[in-house]
């Protein structure tokens, strides 16, 4: 009997544990992507624009034979696989709040037919790696260690050549919709075949330097391999695959076991998405009013009068990426200098990041703030001239994202020479910092 293989953050056709299920036996397979309006609105342009173009790709390694529709897939999902009698729907499991519940609700409009999950966007899925008493890690390095030491799958095979796919012509016209095109440019190619490309280049040229360059933003040595992750379009099985022994490869599986780690407290906890997860920090004084506002407005320009804040943020704005050392800077300065919700660049980032995955951006927020798990001690005030003195010696970073400062010979270190057309800063670092400890202490 023919199946489903409904698409979510998997949009590719290589190491897909659902498409083996799906396609075994002698049935056919119709492959589905549903465009749910809830994640439109809730996703930024330059999300969409990958989304897009990665269904476009997989539509294009399908010969067409990818049914793309639009609605709620409570809905979607059970009238396309009563129309061609489908014996089960197969998906990669996914672990997200949002994913469980519309999960629940496919399943339970799904009656009948059952709907398979198999294995997920991650190298452990969450909810395996516990203490000893079967309770969840709140701290990563432990986590790290087990994490370890329990290990993964090898790559699934390529199953895609074996499957007999239905071509969605001939589904009724209400069932098929079109991707949509957009009018916002993204700064790397997106898709399976791209992501492939892009991790065969930075295994080649930059993964043996990645230990000791990666806190460089000044420096092109990232991998730029979240989108990809984010989507799906590579599984990080794939990638640990071609890591060897050596320090950067090290340092590379380090940051995929912490994104692992997130989407384990994100599924253990998930009051987390939008809520401290240590309650402890709801009682901190943050501003808000229309002075707070006008302080956010400066952060989101790039107007604060700190050179590293205002390049990370230019950045974000006109490519939707962002070094990581530099999230860590300007959510730091927004947290700790300028006393906001950690929310309010939670919420700006998921609006403006390409990569943008709640459970990797909500907590490193906290991280940030100190209200997570494994959080940075609410002590640690990152001081913006010296983080980009250190990580930007020569101020190449800032001088490509804040033009204004081109022509300055030390632009960590302005004084006389801030020209005009360069804000001054909006707040006192020292003083602020000093603010930042006093709340913090409030609440100790």
């Amino acid at each position: 009997m023919p199946t489903v293989l409904w698409f979510r953050r998997d949009l590719r056709l290589r190491d897909l544990p659902a498409l083996l299920d799906a396609a075994q036996g002698d049935g056919e397979v119709l492959a589905c992507y549903v465009l749910d309006p809830r994640l439109h609105r809730s996703s930024g342009p330059r999300r969409l624009r990958y989304l897009h173009d990665a269904l476009r790709d997989l539509r294009d390694q399908l010969d067409g034979r990818l049914l793309v529709t639009h609605g709620r897939p409570e809905e979607r999902i059970p009238t396309v696989a009563k129309r061609v009698d489908a014996s089960a729907v197969h998906v990669s499991d996914d672990f997200t709040p949002f994913g469980r519940r519309r999960d629940d609700a496919v399943r339970r409009a799904l009656g009948d037919i059952p709907l398979e999950a198999s294995g997920s966007p991650y190298l452990v899925s969450p909810g395996r790696i516990t203490k000893a008493d079967g309770t969840p890690y709140k701290v990563f390095s432990p986590f790290f260690n087990a994490w370890r030491r329990h290990g993964w799958r090898a790559p699934a095979p390529t199953g895609a050549a074996t499957a007999r796919w239905i071509d969605p012509e001939q589904m009724a016209g209400e069932l098929r919709g079109d991707i949509p095109d957009d009018d916002v440019a993204l700064d790397i190619p997106s898709g399976e075949r791209a992501a492939l490309q892009q991790w065969t280049t930075f295994v080649a040229d930059g993964l043996e330097g990645y230990a000791d360059d990666r806190n460089r933003p000044d420096l092109d040595v990232t991998s730029r391999m979240s989108a990809h992750l984010k989507f799906g379009s590579i599984h990080p099985r794939t990638m640990a695959g071609d890591l060897g022994r050596g320090t950067g490869a090290q340092a590379y599986l380090r940051e995929l076991a912490f994104r692992d780690f997130y989407a384990a407290v994100l599924h253990e906890w998930p009051h987390s998405l939008w809520w401290n997860w240590n309650t402890g920090f709801d009682a901190i004084r943050v501003d808000e009013g229309a002075a707070a506002e006008k302080l956010f407005d400066a952060w989101k320009e790039g107007r604060t009068g700190f050179p590293i804040v205002d390049a990370g943020m230019r950045q974000l704005a006109e490519t939707g990426w962002m070094h990581n050392r530099v999230r860590m800077i300007v959510a730091s300065f927004l947290v700790k200098d300028l006393h906001l919700p950690w929310q309010w660049g939670a919420r700006w980032f998921l609006e403006q990041l390409v990569d943008g995955d709640m459970a990797n951006n909500q907590h490193g927020w906290q991280w940030t703030a100190g209200c997570g798990t494994d959080a940075a001690p609410f002590f640690r005030v990152f001081n913006p001239s010296t983080q980009g003195a250190t990580f930007d010696p020569d101020g190449t970073y800032v001088r490509r994202w804040v033009p204004e400062l081109r022509r300055v010979a030390d632009v960590h270190a302005l004084g006389a020479d801030r020209p005009d057309g360069y804000p001054a800063p909006i707040v006192d670092h020292a003083l602020e910092r000093a603010e930042a400890l006093r709340r913090y202490a409030e609440i100790g």
